[in-house]
């Protein structure tokens, strides 16, 4: 097997500040924050004279972690979080909560609006999903019962 684990989802952003408060609020904490850039940073990306500015964001539980990155330099290109949930790529990000919709409601002074409405599946997840800093899916779910 060559696959030990899943380290962490990268998501570039625009304002970095705003970002970290969205995903500080969801319950995610900041493990750290510096600015990249050198050869090495070039190799791995293959940019030229790349400056992007990272905070990893950590779940509660120690185990995900979520790759804020913002460039400086060069310009990010395009904004591909403008589409609908069905568009081709990596479309959304979902969280484990433990009150849906307080959640929601924390999270709409940081600009999250909900797609539709919170929806049960059968009596046992409330779900919903919402955009975020950057049109960032954001898919919450609250366990109401053992699913077995």
């Amino acid at each position: 097997m060559s696959v030990l684990r899943l380290d962490n989802i990268g998501v570039f952003v625009s304002d970095l500040d705003a970002a970290i408060a969205f995903f500080e609020e969801l319950g995610l904490a900041i493990e750290g924050r510096q600015m990249v850039e050198g050869e090495f940073a070039d190799a791995c990306t293959g940019l030229t004279d790349q400056l992007c500015e990272v905070a990893m964001m950590v779940t509660p539980d120690g185990h995900s972690r979520l790759e804020l990155c913002r460039f400086h330099r060069p310009t990010a290109a395009g904004n591909g979080a403008e589409g609908p949930v069905n568009t081709l790529g990596v479309r959304k990000l979902m969280f484990a909560v433990t009150d849906l919709h307080d959640t929601i409601e924390r999270l709409k002074p940081h600009g999250a609006e909900l797609f539709g409405e919170v929806a049960r599946y059968q009596d046992t997840y409330l779900l919903c999903y919402l955009r975020g800093p950057d049109g960032i899916i954001v898919a919450l779910a609250e366990q109401l019962r053992d699913p077995s």
